[in-house]
């Protein structure tokens, strides 16, 4: 009886039992899973009885909801109201009311069997019936709240969440008419100035957006800069962030702040040891993550010290902090309190890494010791919540320099799959995740036991009854002050990869969301920030997704290097989708230099990435024919000098190669193409090494020229141009 329950809760759940493998072979998923996912997301799977006591409860709750929490529709001529009732209320007359985000209402009169039965269910001897009755309204797009009660009755029975989409998501009008666009995908923390703390900072990527406007780009991209842990540099994988809706403060420019010159950190800033500390951040060739944020936040308190004078005023500056904080809401909140109680935890209790490692009475952001510890320090809250304000000030002030420039794009932005275990969403919203699971891969042909990522997945179900804000809070602060937004593993709009903590990774199973619902809410919210989305859909991807994000309007992802044809020749990027973003190369693949000369895969049996030197060799072997092959498509479209040898035994990375690359990219047919500053550069060494934590500094590398060099050569500068006549002639 147990497993005839669990098999139907799985199915009920979304939990998919079997699966095609990254070499196309169906796979099934290891039976003992699927018990230890629905202990995950909250199911008393060990006592049988139980177990079943929840599934009917569970099917109960779904039947007596006259209607769901939340409806995700697109703009249409009629819209479909749903209703679940017991068979002997199918014939009765109900009242509906639906008020918009605008204030406009609707109201109007149903039966049940006037429209589409769509589901019937028999629960202890009463029959359930569903029904779709189309309302013939015109909707704008927003959030909106239809309920339904009988005919006659005061009382309402339900309410839902009801939200009207666009059919497909924003893209910019020049984009949209045809032109091709290219700009630099960057990781802010490599940016070297003369003038930065030993890490990138937003007026460095202001200068850098500005030099890439005068050349011709569109666009400059960014890794995630959400929000890590101050207490705790150290955790800097952009890729685990404590809260994917606030800003990572450490890129904050210090000097750059209106109140930094009247501070008593201007004086700090100029003494001679601190010059000789912020020189030695700079010349490091790693990112000094513990350094950095020593020295900023040092110089911080200094700055809003000086700022607290002016902040119980009305002053203008005053008035716009306020209102930040007021428009943040809870969510601002925590985050504030957060990262300011972790810093006092790491002086009282010492490793703080987060708040599963807090006392019992804080692991909560809603517990009433830490409102009372909110209540004893204020004044270390505020601060935190003044940090995020000049973050989010310091970034729309890049935002207004691309828009200033004639980018057609600007800045794109990048959201996370997930957040770590430890981190303020989770300590804020514990009900929303699965604690007891983690977000990952299956097995592939280069990670063959598959990957744990250690990010606690979203509930689905609780994502629903939570009417979806978290994701409608998540994508609206990720497209603020940017012109678009990628999304990291698009694949977590259908399904993710859930693993047992306890597991290994190849012991996981798929876990489905609501993609067309997600999709929906991605659109509207794109359109009313006038954001353009990319879906970074590589890995495993299942059939017809490609072309539900295409239909979606959600430009895909075009790697070079993956992108072979049956007879593995390379195809041309003349042939690549419309609606797609091209790139060379990304953060998790080696650097072209890197790539040609294999040292992606030396750094991998170095650091014990491939034990198997079967594999390895295999590997050697694979790279080998591909490069003559990428060769064979170069010299084909006449993209790279006539000196290099068609023969890759006697061709080496150089610059007329490596430059070559990026120009014959900029040929393509996608709407938008990505290069690398790291390229421009012709460094080897990645920022990034998948499968490694410790074993590699990730997320640390810097680039290896300052900006200004950078854009004063001469070789990088035509580069530059090229890529722009380049794109210019794809364009229709």
């Amino acid at each position: 009886m147990s497993d005839q329950i669990i098999e139907q809760l799985v199915k009920l759940r979304g939990i998919e039992t079997s699966y095609v493998d990254a070499w196309g072979n169906p796979a099934q998923v290891v039976p003992e899973s699927k018990s230890k996912l629905l202990r995950a997301l909250g199911y008393p799977v060990d006592d049988a009885e139980q177990l079943a006591q929840r599934y009917e409860e569970d099917v109960l709750n779904y039947w007596q909801k006259v209607m769901p929490v939340v409806k995700v529709v697109r703009v249409a001529s009629e819209y479909p109201l749903e209703i679940r009732v017991p068979i002997e209320l199918a014939n009765k007359a109900f009242t509906w009311k639906l008020k918009t985000e605008q204030g406009e209402e609707f109201k109007g009169q149903i039966t049940p069997v006037d429209g589409e039965l769509i589901e019937a269910h028999a629960i202890n001897d009463i029959e359930y019936q569903a029904y779709i009755v189309n309302l013939n309204l015109e909707l704008p797009i927003g959030y909106h709240t239809l309920s339904i009660s009988v005919k006659g009755g005061r009382k309402v029975l339900a309410e839902t969440r009801y939200i009207v989409a666009p059919k497909a998501a924003y893209i910019q009008p020049q984009i949209a008419n045809g032109k091709k666009v290219w700009g630099p995908s960057v990781q802010l923390y490599c940016l070297r100035t003369e003038t930065n703390w030993g890490i990138g900072d937003f007026s460095d990527l202001q200068v850098l957006v500005k030099n890439i406007a005068e050349r011709g780009g569109d666009f400059v991209g960014l890794n995630p800069i959400h929000s890590l842990y101050p207490a705790n540099p150290e955790a800097a994988s952009p890729y685990s962030p404590s809260s994917r809706r606030w800003l990572n403060i450490v890129y904050i420019d210090v000097e750059a702040i209106n109140e930094f010159a009247e501070s008593d950190a201007a004086a700090l800033v100029a003494s001679a040891a601190f010059q000789n500390r912020l020189e030695q951040l700079r010349s490091s060739e790693w990112v000094d993550y513990t350094g950095v944020t020593e020295a900023k936040l040092e110089a911080l308190k200094l700055v809003f010290k000086q700022f607290q004078t002016i902040q119980k005023g009305r002053t203008k500056r005053a008035n716009a902090f306020r209102t930040f904080i007021k428009e943040g809401g809870e969510s601002l909140q925590a985050q504030a309190t957060y990262d300011a109680l972790q810093a006092h935890l790491y002086d009282s209790i010492g490793n703080a890494w987060g708040w599963p490692a807090w006392p019992d009475e804080y692991k909560e952001y809603h517990l009433p010791a830490v409102a009372e510890w909110v209540k004893a320090n204020q004044e270390a809250v505020d601060f935190y919540l003044w940090l995020q304000w000049i973050a989010d000030e310091q970034l729309a002030a890049v935002d207004a320099v691309a828009k200033e420039s004639g980018m057609a794009m600007g800045l794109y932005r990048d959201l996370a799959v997930g957040v770590s275990e430890g981190s303020v969403e989770i300590w804020a919203n514990g009900d929303l995740y699965s604690l007891d699971a983690s977000v990952g891969a299956p097995p592939d042909i280069l990670g063959p036991l598959g990957q744990k990522w250690g990010l606690p997945p979203m509930d689905p179900a609780v994502l629903e009854e939570q009417q979806y804000q978290p994701m409608v809070d998540l994508f609206r602060s990720n497209m603020r002050s940017c012109g678009s937004l990628r999304i990291d593993h698009a694949m977590a709009l259908l399904r993710l990869w859930l693993v047992p903590v306890e597991d290994s990774a190849d012991k996981g199973a798929y876990l489905y969301y609501p993609i067309q619902d997600l999709l929906g809410i991605l659109a509207l919210e794109s359109h009313r920030n006038q954001c353009l989305i990319i879906g970074e859909d590589l890995g495993t991807v299942p059939d017809g997704i490609f072309e539900v994000l295409q239909e979606n309007g959600v430009h895909s992802y075009r790697i070079f290097f993956f992108e072979q044809a049956e007879d593995g020749g390379f195809i041309s990027p003349a042939h690549y989708p419309e609606q797609a973003m091209s790139a060379v190369t990304t953060h998790d693949m080696p650097t072209l230099r890197g790539f040609w000369h294999c040292d992606d895969l030396a750094l991998g049996r170095e650091l014990g990435i491939y034990p198997d030197e079967e594999v390895l060799q295999s590997l050697y072997q694979d790279r080998h024919e591909n490069k003559q092959k990428l060769l064979d498509t170069l010299h084909g479209h006449q993209s790279i000098p006539d000196y290099i040898s068609r023969d890759v035994n006697w061709v080496g990375m150089d610059k007329g190669l490596n430059y070559g690359i990026q120009v014959h990219m900029a040929k393509g047919s996608c709407n938008l193409l990505s290069v690398q500053l790291e390229d421009w550069m012709e460094m080897d060494k990645p920022v990034n090494v998948p499968g490694t934590s410790s074993e590699y500094p990730n997320w640390r590398r810097k680039l290896t020229w300052n900006l200004s060099d950078l854009f004063n050569n001469h070789d990088v500068q035509h580069l530059m141009y090229s890529l722009t006549d380049a794109r210019n002639k794809a364009s229709k």
